[in-house]
């Protein structure tokens, strides 16, 4: 029995991660495990939510960013609820973070040592082409369509910042 999706469209392939995710929450229900199935449900939510915009999620590259996002968001609000003496609301938002941590580390990521080797060669290549080399064109011969890093799960912030270092 194919996993029932529908948020997404039949001819897109399903996440993985989404997958997981959507079969985790059955456990956590069954477990009664209130707090992971807080935040299964509310990830579930935002990607079904952004099914329905211009920018779905398709990948999960995607899914990881949204993920990260929101482990931001709940390290913040937990500073708040810790600055306010809120020791309850701040526990219950770190173990938030731990889920969501754990999910996001289930996602392969590049390393950064293959980030820094291949930013060597294109910028290496780039110089020998004659072509200008700054962050800008860079970046989009790396992550930009038809980059390097199109469609891998990379950090983008930490291959500007390697970017930036050669330079």
């Amino acid at each position: 029995m194919a996993a029932r999706t529908s948020s997404l469209p039949s001819d897109i392939p399903v996440p993985p991660l989404l997958l997981k995710l959507k079969s985790d929450l059955k456990v956590a229900m069954k477990a009664k495990d209130t707090n992971r199935l807080n935040v299964l449900r509310a990830v579930l939510a935002e990607t079904t939510n952004a099914s329905k915009t211009s920018s779905p999620i398709r990948t999960d590259v995607q899914l990881l960013s949204l993920l990260r996002k929101r482990i931001a968001v709940s390290k913040s609000a937990a500073e708040e609820f810790s600055a306010a003496n809120r020791d309850d609301l701040r526990d219950k938002e770190q173990a938030q973070v731990a889920v969501m941590e754990e999910y996001a580390a289930g996602v392969k990521t590049v390393g950064q040592d293959e980030i820094t080797e291949v930013v060597a060669r294109i910028i290496g290549k780039m110089r020998t082409d004659g072509q200008t080399v700054n962050t800008g064109s860079a970046l989009k011969a790396l992550v930009g369509p038809g980059g390097e890093f199109e469609g891998k799960a990379v950090d983008k912030a930490e291959v500007a910042r390697i970017v930036k270092g050669m330079l």
